[in-house]
């Protein structure tokens, strides 16, 4: 586990921002390089199943050529909800490094735990609260601006 791909993560969230998305950034990696990167695409592109993991997914498909990610690594900057958490189980990724918890919507023990034995039989390692503060702060201060913009309209 290495701090660097949840930064390289956080520099997608970084992304997405400038693109006015919710900041959220991932990268998927293969023997220790990243393969596939992603971030939110969801108001840009009118697509509700647009979010960073779901880009990355996609994206790590078509280098190896094969949907079955079974020897990636998914760092992503907030938990997986429970789509995207669908989607990792089914391209049986070997693992998931998440930031910040999501309780309301969070697929992976924030809301439910998709990856529990007891729902598919994911072998889908999961890894919680990597960089959490970093993650956390990032999105609260982003939901805080949006906040404050609508109070100043």
């Amino acid at each position: 586990m290495s701090n660097r791909f949840m930064e390289e993560a956080l520099k997608e969230a970084h992304i997405a921002l400038e693109k006015d998305e919710i900041p959220i950034g991932a990268v998927i990696v293969r023997n220790g390089e990243i393969i596939a990167r992603g971030h939110n695409l969801r108001q840009t592109e009118r697509d509700a199943t647009l979010h960073a993991e779901i880009v990355a997914i996609r994206e790590a498909c078509k280098v190896l050529k094969d949907w079955r990610l079974d020897d990636c690594d998914l760092y992503v900057t907030l938990e997986p909800c429970t789509m995207c958490s669908g989607a990792i189980i089914n391209a049986r990724m070997k693992s998931v490094y998440f930031g910040a918890f999501d309780p309301e919507y969070g697929g992976a023990g924030g809301k439910i735990d998709l990856f529990a034995p007891c729902y598919f039989g994911s072998k889908t390692e999961v890894y919680a609260g990597i960089m959490e503060k970093e993650c956390t702060d990032f999105l609260n201060d982003f939901f805080k601006s949006i906040r404050q913009k609508k109070k100043e309209q």
